[in-house]
């Protein structure tokens, strides 16, 4: 199982020149194993993918974790969604009053989109998702809700070679105080979490940032450290980068981090265009 990361930033795309190390990209990861690929979300990222040989492929699962728009800012350029020879299957949670088909709707369309779902060439086939479990080719999936403003959930991917989870948009601390949990079954994420050999995770915030956005659904570096440690996971991934954060202020954050939290968990801020091999 292959892991490329095409976007790890939050909230909006940065073009500011001292972001290149890390990208400037939102929300995109692709995951392909044994002929099958999957999109986790498809911000500004998705870009980068569209150049990967595995879109060749005649069918692309697109797993959306929510609808906020640099989640989905990305959907209406890549280029399978307009090619006949191509099955695009999206997963995704539907509102509580709209279906999720009616909800991209309102991506394709006017104002905010000039190509409409009727536009696209592809066979498309939409599925509404919650606490589901499901699989797509080699992979066993879990989706579960996460604490995140609006319908969002969390993903677990299980492989033969290892199981990836990818919560990008998490703010689990909300009400919870991360250093007194005696059960991880009542924590956000933690079933999604758990013994996972890679976790991708929102650190949007430095603890200080993270006083004065406590609601946003976000969560600060330190809290993500602490909550992949009680998850006991193998290896974890820092990311959705907040937009102002420079590369030097990103390397800065990791080395204070790693020093503070030498013998806590093994990770590393998330790099647009690596992959991972589990």
């Amino acid at each position: 199982m292959n892991i490329t990361l095409w976007g790890v930033r939050g909230s909006i795309p940065t073009t500011n020149p001292n972001t290149k190390e890390y990208g400037g990209n939102t929300s995109c990861v692709e995951v392909d194993a044994d002929g099958w690929l999957l999109v986790l979300d498809a911000g500004s990222g998705i870009q980068g993918l569209n150049r990967s040989i595995n879109v060749k492929n005649s069918r692309i699962d697109i797993l959306l974790t929510h609808l906020h728009m640099d989640h989905i800012q990305g959907l209406g350029f890549f280029g399978p969604l307009f090619n006949p020879a191509t099955e695009i299957h999206i997963w995704g949670p539907a509102g509580n009053s709209q279906s999720l088909r009616a909800r991209l709707g309102r991506y394709f369309s006017p104002p905010l989109f000039p190509v409409y779902f009727r536009n696209l060439t592809c066979k498309l086939i939409l599925h509404e998702i919650e606490k589901s479990s499901f699989t797509i080719g080699p992979f066993t999936i879990q989706s579960d809700y996460v604490i995140h403003p609006g319908p969002t959930v969390g993903f677990r991917i299980q492989h033969h070679r290892g199981v990836f989870t990818y919560i990008p948009d998490h703010e689990f601390a909300l009400g919870c105080n991360i250093n007194k949990v005696k059960d991880l079954r009542w924590v956000s994420g933690s079933k999604l979490a758990s013994g996972a050999d890679l976790l991708m995770h929102d650190a949007q915030y430095t603890l200080e940032e993270y006083q004065a956005k406590q609601g946003w659904g976000h969560s600060s570096m330190e809290d993500t450290i602490q909550f992949a440690a009680l998850n006991e996971v193998k290896r974890l991934l820092l990311s959705h980068h907040d937009p102002m954060h420079s590369d030097e202020q990103l390397r800065s954050f990791q080395n204070e981090l790693k020093e503070k939290h030498a013998s806590t968990v093994v990770f590393d801020m998330a790099v647009e265009g690596s992959t991972i091999e589990l």
